[in-house]
């Protein structure tokens, strides 16, 4: 899930700031980034996983307290407006019907634990369904956690576009690039920017056509728009096609703090386990 944290830190410092012309060369890590919500998610997530042991009879419920428990501890972090209600009011269990892209910015762990496709569906719904029960935030949610998971088993990028255009047909789309998104995207008065719909191709796109892991990163930053969520989505698939360099790692560890690092390494004894490119 580093790819994820690292895309999120990366990508931290210019979201909500509209910059047509911030490019691909920009600095990575700087003293204006930080870890966000997306990281302090993932990393829930990859702990309710952990809590699990393999046996996902309770992940719903091992999830929400998952979310709750790190998000309590950190509570000034730039939570969503809804989601913010949800983790820190009372303790109701019902999902919020979300479409919104934190479906796809906090799934990446499932695509390292699972052991088959119908495995990780199940597995992505369960997770992204605790908040993002509306169709098209289980469809974000489910479509990150097959990419990474493509990813990690050593499937082609070709390969990977064709499954992720299942879920988003754009991305066979030829005039589908960054170099236009670039031009074109950004914030919009509908709010699509921060939807599932309007940002996981975006992100998916990023990896693919990108030439490294760092590469990728910069990609999903330079578009614009959600940049943190968008470099977090893009990150984690990334990391699991690419790996991340060693000097990255402990530059993005640098921002955590000691309880998100404890999971993170926890989590890293199953991850390495599980590369087989």
């Amino acid at each position: 899930m580093i790819g994820a944290i690292i895309g999120d830190i990366v990508g931290s410092r210019f979201e909500f700031i509209e910059d047509d012309d911030r490019g691909k060369n920009f600095k990575f890590f700087t003293g204006a980034c930080r870890a966000t919500d997306d990281t302090f998610m993932t990393v829930a997530v990859a702990q309710a996983l952990l809590l699990c042991k393999g046996d996902y009879a309770t992940l719903a419920e091992k999830t929400i307290n998952c979310m709750r428990t790190v998000a309590r501890a950190h509570p000034h972090m730039g939570w969503g407006e809804k989601f913010y209600h949800w983790l820190f009011d009372g303790n109701s269990t019902l999902p919020i019907n979300s479409y919104g892209n934190g479906a796809g910015m906090r799934i990446s762990p499932v695509g390292w634990v699972a052991d088959s496709e119908t495995q990780l569906k199940s597995l992505a719904n369960i997770i992204t369904g605790v908040t993002h029960n509306h169709p098209e935030g289980l469809k974000g949610g489910e479509a990150i956690a097959l990419c990474v998971y493509l990813a990690r088993i050593g499937a082609e990028k070709p390969v990977i576009r064709e499954r992720a255009a299942r879920y988003y047909p754009i991305l066979n789309d030829k005039s589908f690039t960054i170099p236009n998104l670039q031009i074109s995207y950004g914030y919009d008065d509908h709010g699509n920017w921060v939807t599932c719909q309007g940002s996981v191709p975006q992100a998916i796109l990023a990896f693919l056509e990108s030439d490294g892991f760092e590469d990728a990163v910069r990609n999903a930053v330079s578009i614009g728009g959600d940049s943190d969520t968008i470099g977090a989505m893009a990150g984690s698939i990334a990391e699991a096609y690419y790996g991340v360099p060693a000097e990255l790692e402990e530059q993005a560890l640098a921002y955590l703090s000691d309880d998100l690092k404890g999971i993170y390494y926890a989590f890293e004894l199953i991850r390495r386990r599980r590369v087989e490119r």
